[in-house]
Order: C-alpha cells, then structure tokens, then sequence
C-alpha cells in the first residue's frame, strides 16, 4: 500500500482514526452503504505515490475484505463524515473527510518504519 511493506496505509486514506463517531445500528442502512474504489496519494514522506483499493461501507462500518494483512476500524456518519484507522503491526495511518452519494474526499496521515507520510484520498461508489 503506501509504504512498501506496509499494506496498512493505503486503505488508511480512505477512510480511513477511530474517532468517536456514534456506531450506526446494525441493522440501519446508510445512504452510503455499497462498494467504494478509494484512491490514496502520498503528498509528504517517503511513502509510495498512490494506490487504489477497494472497500465496502456495511450499514455505516467501513470494511475492507482485500487480501492485505491490515485491521480497518471506520465510520461513516449520516451526514457522510467519515472517519477511518488502518494498522498492521506497528503501522498505522488514520484518515477523515467526507462522502456524497457517489464520491468523496480527505486527508490521510500515517506512521511506520519510513517514516511520516500524509496525503489526500478520493472514493467513487462502484
């Protein structure tokens, strides 16, 4: 993902700290629910330079079911706020912004053996 060993930083733009968003009920469906293609650019650091992925958003819980060895832990608020952390091993990024219906944006910021890295993130609903 965005460090070379570390697959933990690339769904970590997207989506995406564990912030305090109030979890959604589980059986509530969002108006974002769906699968999201996620792109992730490194502005700053060492980190690669992008990668895409894709995630699901599952009654407001962002999920990632690649085959990458990363824990994901994100919200998505029903105003489309989204707040997302990504970590494996020592490795970990958070992100946050926003989605509409079919797209959104932020910004990433993450930690692992290189170094600092930070970015911005884009999503389309596929």
């Amino acid at each position: 993902m965005l460090f070379a060993h570390a697959p933990a930083y690339a769904a970590a733009g997207f989506i995406l700290a564990a912030a305090a968003l109030a979890p959604a009920p589980t059986s509530a469906r969002t108006a974002y629910d769906g699968n999201w293609s996620v792109l992730i650019v490194t502005n700053s650091g060492s980190c690669d330079r992008a990668y895409r992925y894709g995630l699901s958003i599952q009654n407001g819980a962002v999920i990632y079911e690649g085959s990458a060895a990363v824990n994901v832990a994100g919200r998505v608020s029903p105003n489309g706020a989204v707040s997302v952390r990504v970590w494996a091993g020592q490795q970990g990024a958070s992100g946050s912004g926003r989605l509409s219906r079919n797209s959104g944006s932020g910004n990433w910021r993450g930690t692992g053996s290189m170094g600092t890295c930070s970015g911005v993130w884009s999503a389309e609903r596929r």
